[in-house]
């Protein structure tokens, strides 16, 4: 009766359902599952919580499933290939209705356990490759390349990057690839870097920063991988009077919605972030539904936002 069938009425399983809520009674999933090969789970992994870009992802995720009988449930990987395949073994092992992972880099072993695991499975935030099944995202050297050519559009040819570590986060890579070759093409080279791994976006920012400038001080841009590390550059430049756009320009990448109260507006492109976590959900309900065939690939179109750090062209 709790299992939706179709020879109980609406009133009959509705009073059901309100006793056995007030007993605490909680049906085996995995006794029900037996029949079919899985529970109502859709496997979401990611590599962080901390990192803000993700909970606006989880958010599209729930909201598209919350009318369904699918539940989200996380994962998180650090970033570590290793904690990855950890994750993925567990969370398959409960033989989910779906699985939605960050990324298209994967260790030999995770794909493996994707590519066989005769379920759904869409990746995430990027497009910049080949997935196993399905992808939703942004290309991200796209991104930076846009990105690139529109601070150049605007005159700056002295620039500095900051981000965190290339070998780590690959779509901040991949950015950072499409920006260096859009400057190439416009005969300009970056002039500084610097990188980070750990501690918080805001504080590594002016920190970087404060570096950065006193060590190359004719820099006339600041590239930033993040908003958040940006943020911090640019209340750091602030307090030290510099003239910002004129003098130094600044952008970073997520127009995270935390810093829009901020007086001045970094300038940003969006990561699409919530309509990314939607699709992704869409696509694995479109293929318990109708058995869709694999091999979706969604690619989605950031726009950059200039704010009050990128002066007009």
């Amino acid at each position: 009766m709790l299992r939706n069938r179709g020879d109980v009425s609406a009133t009959t399983r509705a009073r059901v359902l309100e006793a056995a809520k007030r007993l605490g009674y909680v049906p085996n999933k995995i006794a029900g599952a037996l029949a079919s090969q899985r529970v109502n789970l859709v496997a979401v992994i990611i590599p962080s919580l901390s990192n803000m870009v993700f909970p606006e992802v989880l958010t599209g995720i729930s909201r598209t499933l919350e009318e369904t009988e699918l539940q989200p449930v996380v994962g998180v990987t650090d970033y570590q290939p290793e904690k990855e395949e950890k994750v993925l073994y567990e969370m398959l092992s409960w033989r989910p209705s779906g699985v939605i992972v960050a990324g298209l880099e994967h260790s030999d072993a995770a794909r493996a356990m994707l590519a066989a695991a005769g379920i759904p499975v869409v990746e995430i935030m990027d497009t910049d490759g080949t997935p196993i099944d399905a992808a939703v995202g942004i290309s991200h050297r796209r991104a930076g390349r846009e990105m690139g050519q529109a601070i150049l559009a605007s005159g700056y040819r002295r620039i500095g990057f900051m981000g965190t570590r290339l070998g780590l986060d690959h779509r901040a890579r991949k950015r950072f690839e499409g920006f260096t070759e859009a400057l190439a093409k416009g005969g300009v080279e970056i002039e500084d870097r610097e990188f980070y791994t750990d501690g918080s976006a805001l504080a590594k920012g002016r920190e970087m920063t404060k570096a950065m400038m006193e060590r190359s001080p004719e820099l006339d841009f600041l590239y930033y991988s993040n908003d958040m590390i940006g943020a911090g550059g640019l209340l750091w430049l602030q307090e030290q009077g510099y003239d910002v756009p004129n003098r130094i320009g600044l952008a970073g990448f997520n127009d995270v919605r935390l810093l829009q109260g901020l007086p001045t507006k970094l300038a940003t492109m969006d990561s699409c972030r919530q309509e990314i976590g939607s699709r992704a959900a869409e696509i694995i309900l479109g293929r318990l539904d109708t058995d869709e065939a694999p091999g979706n690939k969604v690619e989605l179109t950031p726009r950059i936002n200039p704010g009050d750090t990128l002066r007009a062209p």
